[in-house]
């Protein structure tokens, strides 16, 4: 019998916290299916429409870009289309051991109500008043929870999981980018928005974080950007212990990390990391630095994100051929030249249009991902079985590692006019 989520289950799930698109609530009930698990509920923007239960309604020009992945334009809605893009498309090319698609459940407009209304005030007021619980959708995506090893935190043995958002981790080369915007050459995208939200008073310090730095493959320079992070962490760096929320932010932006805050994490991590006094968050730093080193995660993620090969200023104009419209982009333009820059993209095959917009929407997924790393300590001085396993050489201990890339089951990349356009006149 399948599984129906209903209005009294939801006082078993508390919040862990949200993104933009989608509310992550945690299990605390004693139903073994959902026993460390953690849901995630698509949201919708308080001022939007909400998605009425309907079918994926592709377009036809969605049906040319994923007809090849035949149950993916077949899906009978968008919450199973974006699980099978996860599947089909995305964990082929980041490695299937590192991404977790995910099981749809059904759950009734009764449950997403009352769960809702359970965590509300939990969440930042910010994120309240921007967006709610989409109680038109169908499913919710159950998935393991990442922040602890299986069973781990149920047979007492402790867990540390740092999540961090990578952001994009290259600069753009492409030679369709304007001489107006080109500092996009030489800052990253992550960079120019720390600009932009210290302007408009969004944060109180520019962190010095910066993904270049994460993706250099240099031991230290991978060191220096998460001391960065964990300096700084805004929503992009979070510690959790046993799957309980020790350091960063739930649903929005921590502060600059001070001396009271880094004192509270240091006592935290005393009975997992056992250096000397004062030593234990330095510790876990280099850590997380040896296991991302090791592992190669980051640079089969930035593999993925290079697809974007021709930037949103070159994927623009393939965009309009693929969907038989006049450009704007170029209808906006006043030179000769510039016209004559962007006459090659507007020549190509269909074939070769849609393989642009293709890549610029699978990487634009792979630019907005998660990672979660999780470690376990072993008992003894040995190594492990297999290679998940990672020596820490100030302390002498050895912990067994997992790393999973996170992202949420709304999948805009899928849309078009939810990706493209919106790049494109941003």
């Amino acid at each position: 019998m399948e599984i129906v989520l209903k209005e009294k289950d939801a006082a078993d799930w508390v919040y862990r916290g949200e993104g933009a698109a989608n509310l992550v609530l945690a299990y605390t009930g004693s139903s073994p299916p959902f026993i460390g698990k953690v849901m995630r509920i698509q949201k919708a923007s308080i001022n939007g429409s909400q998605h009425a239960r309907t079918p994926t309604a592709f377009s036809k020009y969605e049906y040319l870009l994923w007809g090849d992945i035949g149950n993916l334009v077949s899906s009978a809605d968008r919450e199973t289309a974006a699980q099978t893009f996860v599947q089909r498309v995305m964990s082929p090319l980041l490695g299937s051991k590192h991404v977790d698609s995910g099981k749809l459940v059904l759950v009734t407009r009764e449950f997403l109500e009352l769960a809702e209304k359970n965590v509300n005030s939990e969440r930042p007021s910010w994120r309240v008043d921007a967006g709610k619980i989409d109680t038109h959708r169908d499913y919710v995506l159950i998935i393991s929870d990442h922040s602890i090893f299986p069973h781990g935190a149920l047979e007492g043995e402790p867990c540390i999981s740092v999540e961090i958002k990578p952001k994009c981790g290259f600069l753009p080369f492409s030679r369709f980018i304007t001489h107006g915007n080109a500092v996009k050459r030489c800052m990253t995208r992550f960079r120019m928005h720390q600009a932009l939200k210290l302007h408009q008073e969004e944060i109180s310090e520019f962190s010095d974080y910066d993904p270049l730095d994460l993706f250099s493959g240099s031991k230290d320079r991978i060191l220096k950007a998460i001391k960065d992070l964990f300096s700084t962490p805004q929503n992009n760096f979070r510690v959790f212990y046993n799957g309980s929320l020790i350091f960063g932010a739930l649903g929005g932006s921590a502060e600059n990390t001070d001396v009271i805050v880094g004192e509270a994490f240091e006592d935290a991590l005393k009975s997992v990391i056992l250096a000397d006094d004062g030593l234990c968050t330095t510790s876990l730093l280099q850590l997380v630095t040896e296991t991302l080193y090791k592992s190669g995660v980051l640079d089969r993620l930035l593999e993925v994100q290079k697809l974007d090969s021709l930037d949103i200023e070159g994927a623009i104009h393939a965009y309009y051929d693929v969907i038989s419209e006049p450009c704007v982009v170029c209808g906006q333009l006043n030179e000769d030249e510039e016209l004559h820059r962007y006459a090659s993209l507007h020549s190509l095959p269909l074939d070769q249009s849609l393989k642009i917009v293709k890549n610029f929407l699978i990487a634009a997924t792979a630019k907005d991902c998660s990672l979660m790393i999780s470690f376990r300590p072993r008992e003894g001085k040995e190594w492990g079985s297999s290679n998940n396993t990672i020596r820490l050489e100030s302390t002498g201990q050895f912990f067994d590692y997992k790393i999973l890339e996170i992202r949420g089951l709304c999948c805009p990349c899928l849309y078009l006019d939810l990706q493209i356009k919106d790049l494109g006149h941003a």
